[in-house]
């Protein structure tokens, strides 16, 4: 077996309510940026705003590059430094617990400090601790706040191989003798992390990624938060530890949890004891598995540290200065940084299919946006992107300093490689009202998709061209009072007034129960009156009828008039409105 390569380890305790607050932070920081951008001094409020579709955009210097963005003319590469947050404060002191599958698989320390531990289940854990904040685990939220941190990391060490969020490790010899030393290594990566606003740093030097997180964890935050096992000194580390340390490391932790149980019934408590049993006996119990997981307990992790590989760099920046106030410089600007952005995805074999654009403005305003595609997004549609929203921005009185462009959503380009024929008549009526929306502005073309809702007017949405058809509620989902099918062909906008009589003239009006005063007779719609073939009705609809202030209870009516014209009559408090025709 081969011998362990010395493995360096960085553990950050608690990461997922970490996560948690860090993104609190973010979008905190976020908010209070653009609070601040719009509350103007006295000065600046009395200079005009800025007319739709002449945003702040300025001509950029040449020879003015900054790492990480492109200015027109000139592109280099690199990461934005990202600003240290310290959550620290009130934050630390609220009993968090992150919760999966009803069970607490992280806490704060103010909750520990109530009671809460990993493993209990979320209604023990509220009653030891009633004001807890309970926050649903989130892989994908772990994952991307911890991204910018293993960045920082590979600024200063490369090879680094994320084990999972808040714990990762790399092979200790190279930034030991750059930084003369595995506890200056340890010691400047820690640092780095402090730096990005991280509270509580543990690293650990060993033989192998298993002993060397293993020291991690038994380093102390303040005290000793380096802890550096000596070479061969591996089995003597690991020999008082419990056995369960096995299974945070065993990629099978059910198997490992098995295994671990199944020891402690037979006596076997700690990793030195494992250790000391037979390979034999052990393999003939717990076959090869248990025999490698011996193997880790007796410091023989044989595990090669295996380095992420970096994710490209695939956003681009262009930077104004002096800022800029109209659209059309701003997208003049961005067009080598358009097509650079498609170059980079090209030679990656990927497309964008929905793109991110964040403005900055002269003043701390910010403005960001994810733009959706039917198909993948080219360096002409970015562009067009960037210049509708700065059009369509009202928050900016101030020149655009900074536009950054990324891709939010990518496929791989096999998948939207055009036929042996090309894709007909669809592409032609794609191209055709692109160029024309290009003209007439973001939400000068749009298609009708039906959304969800109770009303008509809710229920039809337009979307500009060349945007996903998606709706903010969700058709699929059931409206109780909403009209089945079919539907009326003609929907007003604004509902048309109307006035319905009975036989002897009187207004019919329907009371609290939904019972009529009178059969309709006639009815009055854009000022024509006529009589009243049939009708039908009334259908219910009640909304909100908790809120006083936002209740509305109203009544449907089909009617059919004289003229042989379909109506659809609301009954509401105001009185009689027409909804839609059924043409």
């Amino acid at each position: 077996m081969a011998e362990p390569i010395r493995s360096l380890v960085l553990w950050i305790p608690d990461w997922p309510v970490v996560a948690v607050r860090r993104e609190r932070a973010a979008v905190g920081a976020a908010t209070r940026e653009a609070a601040l951008g719009a509350a103007e001094p006295e000065a600046a409020e009395s200079e005009p705003a800025m007319p739709a579709g002449r945003a702040a955009v300025g001509a950029a210097v040449p020879g003015t590059v900054t790492p990480g963005t492109v200015t027109p003319g000139s592109v280099t590469s690199g990461a934005a430094t990202p600003e240290a947050h310290h959550l620290s404060g009130a934050d630390d002191d609220l009993p968090i617990a992150v919760v999966e599958k009803n069970l607490v698989v992280a806490c704060s320390s103010a909750a520990r400090a109530e009671g809460v531990r990993r493993g209990q289940r979320r209604r023990d854990a509220q009653a030891h601790c009633p004001r807890l904040e309970i926050v649903t685990a989130d892989a994908a939220r772990d994952h991307r706040v911890f991204s910018p941190l293993v960045a920082a990391i590979e600024q200063l060490a490369p090879n680094v191989q994320v084990i999972r969020p808040g714990l990762c490790a790399l092979r200790a010899r190279g930034p030991a003798r750059y930084y003369g030393g595995e506890s200056a290594a340890a010691d400047t990566l820690r640092a780095a992390l402090l730096a990005q606003g991280i509270g509580d740093v543990r690293v650990g030097v060993a033989d192998g990624p298993f002993t060397a997180e293993q020291a991690a964890r038994a380093a102390t935050r303040v005290d000793d938060p380096i802890r550096v096992v000596q070479a061969g000194r591996a089995a003597d580390f690991l020999a008082p530890l419990p056995v369960a340390a096995l299974v945070d490391a065993a990629s099978g932790a059910s198997i490992a949890g098995d295994l671990t149980h199944l020891l402690s019934r037979l006596g076997v408590h700690t990793l030195g004891a494992f250790a000391a049993l037979e390979a034999d006996r052990v393999r003939e119990r717990l076959g090869e598995r248990g025999v490698h997981l011996q193997s880790m307990a007796a410091g023989g992790d044989s595990r090669p540290v295996e380095p992420r590989v970096p994710p490209p760099e695939l956003h681009r920046e262009v930077a104004f200065d002096p800022p800029v106030e109209i659209a059309e410089q701003a997208a003049f600007g961005m067009r080598v940084a358009a097509e650079e952005f498609i170059a980079r995805l090209d030679a990656e074999r990927l497309v964008c299919t929905e793109l991110r654009v964040e403005l900055r403005g002269d003043r701390g305003e910010r403005s960001e946006r994810v733009w959706l595609h039917p198909g993948t997004f080219d360096a002409p549609a970015v562009i067009d992107r960037v210049r509708w929203q700065l059009a369509e921005e009202q928050q900016f009185r101030s020149g655009v300093t900074r536009v950054r462009i990324a891709p939010e959503a990518v496929d791989d380009a096999a998948h939207h490689v055009a036929g042996l024929f090309g894709a007909g008549e669809r592409e032609k009526v794609h191209h055709a009202l692109s160029r024309v929306q290009a003209i007439l502005g973001h939400r000068g073309v749009v298609t009708p998709v039906v959304g969800g809702g109770r009303w008509l007017e809710e229920r039809q949405v337009l979307v500009p061209w060349g945007d996903r058809a998606t709706t903010a509620r969700d058709p699929s989902r059931p409206w109780p009072g909403s009209l089945p099918s079919p539907l009326p062909t003609t929907v007003y906008a604004q509902p048309r007034p109307a006035d319905v009589r009975d036989a002897r003239g009187e207004r019919v009006s329907v009371d609290a129960r939904g019972v009529l005063s009178a059969p309709p007779a006639a009815i009055a719609v854009e000022g024509a009156r006529r009589g009243v073939l049939s009708w039908a009705g009334p259908w219910p609809v009640i909304e909100r009828e908790w809120d006083a202030v936002r209740r509305r209870v109203a009544h449907r009516f089909q009617v059919v008039d004289a003229a042989q014209e379909a109506w659809l009559l609301v009954h509401e408090e105001a009185g009689w409105s027409a909804e839609a025709k059924y043409d």
